[in-house]
């Protein structure tokens, strides 16, 4: 569980990127991953840098300057390997031929804070 408190804006923020994932999902044919916690740590680890870093960069790589590459955009998700090929780090976006990919493209407010 991260530090950051679950404020009434902070808990807005992570349905928005909720929301945002499904939306993204169900428009270019992806799914969640099998295990829902995969998907809600990512959720959970987007919304934290939207919070902090004012973008949704990508949570499951390491960076020298969170800030420079926000700004620079590439990891901003969805980013550009995900957008050119379908293919995301972190298993949020799965093809249908993945093995880890689940039948859905949709989680709840609720299992995203269960899984974090």
């Amino acid at each position: 569980m991260s530090s950051t408190a679950l404020t009434p804006e902070y808990e807005k923020s992570l349905d928005t990127v909720r929301s945002f994932a499904e939306t993204y999902a169900k428009r270019t044919g992806t799914y969640f991953c099998v295990d829902p916690g995969v998907t809600a740590v990512v959720i959970k680890g987007l919304a934290d840098h939207k919070e902090s870093l004012g973008a949704a960069l990508c949570p499951c790589r390491h960076y020298e300057d969170k800030e420079a590459e926000a700004a620079a955009a590439y990891w901003n998700c969805p980013c550009v390997p995900m957008r050119e090929r379908k293919e995301c780090h972190c298993m949020l976006f799965l093809t249908p031929d993945n093995a880890f990919a689940a039948q859905s493209q949709e989680i709840t407010l609720e299992e995203v804070m269960q899984h974090t």
